[in-house]
C-alpha cells in the first residue's frame, strides 16, 4: 500500500511540474485525463495539449465497445 501511495504522490507531483512549466490553463484533473487517454501515443506534450481543445476531455475517448452502464 505504501508503494501505491508513493507512486500516486510522485505522479501528481510530476503532472503539477509539467502543468506549471508548460503554463497550461487546464486543471490537474483534466491534464491527468489527457495523459491517461494518450499513454500509447508518441506525441509531444505541447502538441498533445494544443490539439485537445475539448471542454470535457471525456468526449475525446469514444470506446468501440460501450461500457456496462452506457
Amino acid at each position: 500500500v505504501r508503494i501505491q501511495i508513493s507512486v500516486a504522490i510522485i505522479t501528481y507531483c510530476l503532472v503539477a511540474i509539467v502543468q506549471h512549466d508548460m503554463k497550461l490553463k487546464r486543471s490537474t484533473y483534466e491534464v491527468l485525463q489527457i495523459l491517461s487517454i494518450s499513454l500509447t501515443d508518441k506525441t509531444l506534450l505541447r502538441d498533445l495539449f494544443d490539439k485537445t481543445n475539448f471542454n470535457d476531455v471525456k468526449d475525446l475517448y469514444n470506446p468501440i465497445i460501450p461500457g456496462l452502464f452506457d
